[in-house]
């Protein structure tokens, strides 16, 4: 027996013998009826090695997967890697080091880590979206959904470096210019895939209601959406002889649209001027975001387009324009503009001298009040809010309108002009047209290439040899597809594929994928809330109308954890804050980097990390262990008359249990844990044999989801058990505290921590128990208690020289 806590050493035995007896493997049994939980992290993208944030998704993820086991769940919790990307392929243009190289690299790396970190993961299940293996299926997926009606061809703006010619992602924009050689950026419009999401726009919206997931991240999605009513009103440029749709809210309003602006990432922009000035500014603005460019500080810019349109509800001719401040993502990607009742509007006229009309009687223009129609022809002198449906009816009895539902969510743009993705999988024939690659011919591989940037081509269509070849229906030459698809593609239905992942004749059973779907819990950061888990949403609604799946919901239950910062500040490598898991567990062992990062604060919340609060956790670890050492094996069966620790154990039950499957309250279950084992070493020269180690043990299984390596050896010493394959303790009620109140516990009047207390106590216990606390041992850091101010049963206040 060692003599004191080597973590290395224990996590290394535990971490052996899951290995050696795969114990964390579950078998696929769809006639098993057995309650199933479906655990889930978002996978990763494997860049370099796993950092904190990781460590957080997956300790979380761990925790929720071992309380399930224990409670008789069959738990499935496997992981992968989202491996394509376009970090990947910029590594390769700069080092010429291939991006499978570098990506299977950061794979290992993942896996050892992860494996070190003992997180419980089903490792038959493991794959990479880069895998043909596995890109065979989203092929397959792909040409489902073009059979379907749901993929389709059309034009968009792509950011293209004239320099380099070629295509540039958003993020290869920087200031305008591209990232590698500072050109400035133009607008091009190229033929590209989409996926027709917003058929599903009123499912997407409805179907919110029958998940449970954060308010926020709700939300969010109904923002993404956008649903809103109005018409859709035509405005004819004769010149060109073009109708422009427009959304409007608003159309009482629209004998007041003076002028007419247009999106610069609209396709007709440089149709309707295709001037130098117009180009320059096209350039400009589609290098910006829309944040920026919706800034209402921001000054109002645009181009006159030297066209008009024709108002259709008076016959005036009004000027066009390109103006930033118009988004492609809004409506039609055009607007009436009425600059008496809207303020960017209204801004817009005063500097480029145009009419500003009043419509409504509703105060000091703009406004955009309610009140009676003026200068509104025939609907003069009603309220504004009874026209709005009969100048509706108007113009659609004119044939210039319609009442119209609009949504803000756009069809999945899913092309891009890159390398390292999953190949579209048709081919372009003279003679027919697009043809899809046979089933059978899946999947399309990508080829090996040596240039990953040529000019003027993506790379795929450099490598001429992959790109010619034979149309699989008349057998004539043909040419591969060589855009890719966005990597959301891949990480829109992995989860699906960990229901079975070695099935070599279709992405998934349907009888398995139907057993272990929907997702019980998944787990990730907030900055996925929009489009992964819009994007998965629909492609499990298409697969379900396809009879593919017998659900229409991937994910039941959504966490998002918070940020870990450091220094009060997000990690990054340019302030110099980033902090490696493999440094804290090479020195502390995984279970208390996993600990500390669970225990720092309330998991869905941001918390600063800190040094001195991981030696404080692996301080307590260090105690349990001690302790468990020094008792030794025994009977763990507690007889005779309650005791003060007997009862403390069945409280940490009652208290851990909750925290663990109602709210995930992971700090204060750790928290518990440590008030038991302090108690431990209060009683233990006074408390019966049996009830110290029962107590003891049950710190050992208490902890386990959050240490899984100390518990199972904690458990292993007092009672020569395995931990994992016992049940989750339950707390005799009977033994359990009636009252207990929550101590707020402050250091100098700032809140350093919050501990249970019998209702009631006296100072002395309070206190006591407030000094316990490893949070506020931390901020005492050994200095002088000056004076200790106690409000009963609710605060304890430290004041500290």
């Amino acid at each position: 027996m060692a003599e004191r806590y080597e973590p290395r050493a224990i996590e290394a035995k535990w971490q052996r013998l899951w290995a050696e007896e795969r114990t964390w493997e579950v078998p696929n049994d769809p006639a098993s009826e057995v309650e199933k939980s479906y655990v889930l992290e978002m996978l990763p993208y494997p860049s370099g090695e796993p950092h904190m944030g990781h460590m957080k998704t997956y300790s979380v993820g761990d925790a929720i997967a071992h309380f399930r086991r224990r409670t008789g769940q069959r738990v499935l919790h496997p992981m992968g890697y989202d491996a394509f990307g376009l970090n990947a392929e910029n590594h390769a243009i700069k080092t010429g080091q291939h991006p499978r190289d570098s990506t299977e690299a950061s794979i290992a790396e993942f896996r050892r880590q992860f494996r070190e970190w003992g997180i419980s993961i089903d490792w038959t299940r493991e794959f990479g979206t880069h895998e043909p293996r596995y890109y065979r299926w989203t092929q397959w997926i792909f040409l489902r959904l073009l059979e379907r009606g749901l993929t389709y061809r059309a034009e968009a703006a792509v950011n293209w470096c004239p320099k380099d010619a070629t295509v540039l992602a958003n993020e290869q924009v920087i200031d305008g210019r591209c990232e590698r050689c500072g050109t400035q950026v133009e607008a091009r419009q190229l033929t590209q895939w989409f996926f027709k999401i917003t058929d599903y726009a009123d499912r997407l919206l409805d179907d919110l209601e029958t998940v449970s997931w954060p308010e926020h991240v709700v939300t969010m999605q109904r923002n993404w959406i956008g649903r809103s009513e109005g018409a859709e009103v035509v405005f004819r440029c004769e010149s060109i002889a073009t109708d422009y749709p427009v959304f409007t809210t608003r159309p009482d309003t629209l004998f007041g649209a003076t002028f007419f602006v247009m999106a610069p990432e609209h396709p007709d922009v440089l149709r309707l001027n295709d001037s130098a000035e117009v180009r320059e500014y096209v350039n400009r603005a589609i290098s910006e975001s829309a944040e920026e460019r919706g800034a209402e500080a921001r000054d109002k810019t645009g181009v006159p387009l030297g066209r008009t349109v024709t108002n259709p509800v008076n016959g005036e001719e009004i000027p066009m324009f390109v103006a930033d401040y118009v988004l492609m993502e809004y409506g039609t990607g055009a607007i009436m503009a009425v600059p008496g009742h809207d303020e960017r509007d209204f801004e817009f006229a005063r500097k480029f001298d145009l009419p500003i009309r009043r419509v409504i009687e509703c105060g000091e223009l703009p406004c955009t009040g309610d009140g009676a129609m003026v200068n509104s022809g025939r609907f003069d002198g009603m309220h504004n809010r009874e026209a709005f449906d009969e100048i509706v009816a108007w113009l659609e009895a004119e044939g210039r309108g319609k009442p119209t539902v609009h949504y803000k969510l756009r069809d999945w743009l899913v092309s891009r002009q890159r390398y390292w993705g999953c190949p579209i999988p048709v081919v372009h024939c003279p003679e027919d047209g697009i043809v899809a690659v046979p089933d059978d011919q899946l999947p399309v591989e990508l080829p090996d290439i040596e240039d990953y940037q040529p000019k003027g081509r993506s790379p795929l269509a450099a490598a001429e040899d992959w790109v010619n070849t034979t149309c699989p229906r008349c057998g004539g030459p043909a040419k591969r597809e060589t855009d890719t698809m966005d990597t959301f593609v891949d990480s829109s239905w992995y989860f699906l594929r960990y229901c079975d992942a070695r099935n070599d004749s279709a992405p998934w059973d349907r009888a398995v994928v139907d057993y272990w779907m929907p997702v019980d819990q998944y787990i990730g950061g907030v900055e996925h809330a929009i489009l992964h888990l819009m994007y998965a949403r629909f492609f499990v609604k298409a697969l379900a109308d396809i009879d593919l799946v017998g659900f229409q919901e991937p994910f039941a239950r959504l966490f998002t954890q918070g940020m870990i910062t450091r220094d009060g500040a997000k990690m990054s490598k340019t302030k110099g804050n980033v902090i490696s898991p493999s440094d804290y567990v090479e020195r502390y062992g995984a279970d208390t980097t996993r600990c500390y990062i669970l225990f720092i604060g309330p998991p869905d919340q941001g918390a600063d990390w800190s040094d001195e609060g991981v030696g404080g956790v692996y301080r307590f670890l260090s105690r349990l262990w001690r302790v468990a050492a020094d008792v030794g094996p025994g009977d763990a069966t507690p007889t005779g008359e309650p005791t003060d620790l007997l009862r403390k154990a069945h409280w940490a039950i009652d208290k851990v249990s909750a925290d663990l499957g109602q709210r995930f309250a992971f700090n204060t279950a750790i928290a518990a844990v440590m008030e038991l084992v302090n108690d431990v070493y209060r009683f233990r020269e006074s408390a019966p044999a049996d009830h110290v180690r029962f107590a003891i043990a049950t710190a050992g299984s208490l902890i386990f989801p959050f240490a899984p390596h100390l518990g199972a050896e904690v458990y292993e010493l007092l009672t020569g058990g395995r931990v994992w394959e016992e049940p989750w303790p339950e707390a005799d009620t009977s033994l359990l505290v009636a009252d207990l109140v929550e101590i707020v516990v402050q250091v100098n009047g700032k809140l350093r921590d919050r501990v249970q207390a019998p209702a009631g106590a006296g100072e002395e216990e309070q206190v006591r128990l407030a000094l316990e606390s490893p949070r506020v041992a931390a901020h005492l850091d050994g200095g002088a208690v000056a004076k200790t101010v106690w409000v009963p049963d609710k605060l304890v206040n430290f004041v500290v020289r």
